[in-house]
């Protein structure tokens, strides 16, 4: 039978060697959920996936509607064609092409369209099970208390 260091792939402190506590404390500060506390989640998500950018539908700009692109600002020409984002938002294709090669999500909204980045999906899973298991927990309070 093979020791706990051989197991875990780990090898024991030398003489006189001390823990990383560094080390320590940033595994606790993940396990219990603090990472997002002090910050650590705030880094930009990654961009749209090409095939969602592609699929975007491109509409027709009627003559009576008056609308105009909410990243640069100018109003639409008549018969011109925009992209609609699935929050029905609308953009000059030239403004919103190149904000979802930076990120994935609507400038007005933040609605998020999937990426190509399996980790951040996951993320954005994880994330949507955490606040569904809210609702439920809430529920289920709610439902015993009252």
């Amino acid at each position: 039978m093979s020791d706990y260091f051989t197991e875990m792939g780990w090898t024991p402190l030398g003489d006189g060697e001390a823990p990383n506590h560094l080390i320590q404390m940033a595994r606790f500060l993940r396990d219990f959920g603090m990472w997002d506390l002090i910050g650590q989640d705030t880094e930009l998500p990654p961009p749209a996936s090409k095939n969602a950018v592609a699929n975007l539908p491109e509409i027709k700009i009627e003559s009576g509607e008056v609308k105009q692109c909410p990243v640069c600002l100018k109003e639409f020409e008549t018969d011109s064609k925009a992209k609609s984002m699935p929050c029905n938002h609308v953009f000059h294709q030239e403004c919103i092409v190149p904000w979802l090669e930076k990120t994935n999500s609507c400038p007005l909204c933040r609605y998020e369209l999937p990426t190509d980045d399996e980790d951040y999906e996951m993320y954005r899973k994880e994330k949507k099970r955490a606040i569904e298991r809210e609702k439920d927990l809430e529920s289920l309070h709610n439902s015993m208390f009252t």
